[in-house]
């Protein structure tokens, strides 16, 4: 069997969060997700008035912040630059995600169920995911190796719906302290992974950060040119071991990250 032959046979299973404006697919402090008709087959009204047509084709524009939906987060996003004289100021701040290399987002995935802990926090609060949880699999399925992409399989997706429910995927805990918020990684379980090899790192919740205390995973991670992926789901349609993962992002230049397509490849 031919490497085209193990692709063309394999399943795809799609990582990806719908994008829309009614979902929780942004911060909840950040920009909204606004999608708006620019030009239709024919005039039309819209919510935003009256959309003239000036040929028969549709397009419409986004206003859409770079971490909405499934998205990933380069250095640049908590590692300012070294000239900058700030705290945590490293040459880590000079790498934008144009500047990150394709194949740092791809690899063989570890996925870590860690689904227990979902609903464990104090309202406001995430529950930790801590090194214990890490070495715990480790036991079970074989030490994590250099280059493999760790997929923190929390459960939290299930609140990624539209009206009020869905504030309990972020808005709730984080605004307004309703509710626990999602499973996070500790600095410790971060600094374990950085040792193990790991320079990939997706959770399918808003954020690798704590509800309650999101920066120091943020600089710990990204201060050492790990990459971050959040938003993800379904990762329940995976084994511990034996998919490869990719993230293809759009590369704007300067960005923080940016929003993109993850997907998981499955040899069937």
């Amino acid at each position: 069997m031919t490497n085209w032959d193990i692709l063309r046979n394999s399943q795809i299973i799609d990582l990806s969060v719908v994008v829309a404006p009614d979902l929780p697919c942004t911060w909840p402090t950040a920009m909204a997700h606004v999608t708006k008709v620019w030009n239709y087959y024919a005039p039309l009204n819209e919510r935003q008035g009256a959309v003239p047509s000036t040929a028969p084709f549709q397009t419409r524009f986004w206003i859409i912040d770079e971490h909405c939906g499934t998205h990933f987060d380069a250095p640049t996003h908590f590692i300012p630059p070294p000239d900058s004289q700030l705290p945590w100021a490293s040459d880590s701040g000079l790498q934008t995600g144009d500047k990150v290399p394709i194949e740092d987002l791809t690899g063989p995935a570890a996925v870590l169920d860690l689904t227990f802990l979902a609903g464990q926090g104090k309202p406001g609060e995430s529950p930790w995911i801590t090194e214990e949880h890490i070495k715990d699999w480790e036991t079970r399925h074989g030490t994590l190796q250099p280059g493999e992409v760790v997929l923190l399989h929390t459960g939290w997706d299930a609140h990624y719906v539209t009206g009020q429910q869905g504030e309990a995927y972020c808005k709730g805990p984080l605004v307004f302290q309703q509710g626990p918020g999602w499973p996070a990684p500790s600095v410790g379980a971060v600094l374990h992974l950085h040792e193990r090899g790991v320079r990939c790192l997706g959770i399918d919740a808003p954020s690798i950060g704590a509800t309650h205390d999101g920066v120091p995973a943020h600089q710990e991670g990204l201060s050492r040119n790990m990459r971050y992926i959040e938003q993800l789901t379904n990762l329940q349609q995976l084994p511990p071991r034996g998919a490869y993962f990719l993230f293809l992002p759009v590369k704007v230049v300067g960005s923080t990250g940016g929003p993109g397509r993850a997907i998981a490849l499955l040899e069937t």
